[in-house]
């Protein structure tokens, strides 16, 4: 009688054990960075990224110290596309009717980053505990995306113009374990790079053109993204002694309302514009459908 006893409590525990498991599924991490400073189509493709009509993005504008005219452009912006937009300002004075930049920022379905000193930005963070904040939103599953200063805070380091005199080397967030250079067409920036990478002061990592980034899942690179066929990214790293600076293929953005790609056809002529006074006609639609570089 008492074995059958234990052999019954055994089995009523399966059920009761099985369901206390959740079968929760950890929210993806999103990264996207960019060269340059915050655009409406890098704007509109993160709005994309949250798969959602009217999602709530928070603009944060620090590295520019919450800069006026930055904010009213972010505003423009917003006002273009569909987005519930939000400023997290952190100069500011203690007010108990306001939330906290913890309860703004986990309320929101994607962040973004402007550009500007990413050296006082860091500071800025790290001393009002925003840096913990944003990890805590990455680990929720919360898009996360910036350009130049709001590129580098999101990898270990990165090339910036935080200091006087020279480029230098500042710390980011190390969301991801690489090293990261945007406004790559620049010079001094790129050889400067090269060179952090070749004295083995930081890692290889990712370089973008002004008007292009990368997308990452999870701490990995998933794909590179361009507003056009002339801005890159690049995945740079050091072999046998060797810098190597890999261009990486990119997704083409095009606006929302424009003509597919199949709709119209590319030809290169070998003319100057002297040779088409026609497009300098402005009683002609014609104008609308040329593109010259």
């Amino acid at each position: 009688m008492k074995r059958l006893f234990l052999i019954l409590v055994v089995v009523s525990l399966i059920p009761i054990y099985g369901q206390g498991q959740t079968n929760s599924v950890k929210p993806e991490q999103t990264i996207f960075a960019f060269g340059g400073d915050i655009n409406q189509k890098f704007i509109q493709f993160v709005v994309d990224l949250t798969n959602k009509k009217n999602p709530k993005v928070c603009y944060i504008p620090t590295a520019s110290a919450d800069n006026a005219d930055n904010i009213k452009y972010w505003n423009f912006i917003c006002k273009q596309l569909s987005i519930e937009p939000y400023v997290l300002k952190v100069w500011v004075s203690s007010n108990p009717k306001v939330k906290t930049f913890e309860e703004i920022l986990e309320e929101m379905d994607a962040i973004v980053v402007g550009g500007g000193n990413t050296l006082n930005m860091m500071g800025i963070w790290k001393a009002q505990g925003i840096d913990s904040i944003l990890l805590k939103a990455l680990d929720k599953g919360i898009i996360l995306a910036g350009g130049s200063a709001g590129s580098i805070c999101w990898f270990q380091n990165g090339v910036s113009d935080s200091r006087p005199v020279r480029l230098s080397v500042v710390d980011g967030l190390s969301f991801l374990a690489y090293s990261n250079c945007p406004h790559y067409p620049d010079s001094l920036r790129r050889e400067f790079y090269y060179q952090q990478i070749m004295d083995h002061r930081i890692n290889g990592g990712y370089a973008c053109d002004e008007l292009s980034g990368v997308l990452f899942k999870n701490g990995k690179f998933v794909k590179a993204i361009s507003q056009n066929d002339i801005n890159n990214s690049y995945y740079v790293t050091l072999k046998n002694r060797t810098i190597h600076a890999a261009k990486l293929k990119s997704e083409i953005l095009i606006n929302k309302d424009a003509l597919p790609v199949t709709d119209y056809n590319t030809l290169e002529i070998n003319k100057t514009l002297r040779d088409f006074p026609e497009i300098y006609n402005r009683e002609t639609p014609l104008n609308a459908f040329i593109s010259i570089k």
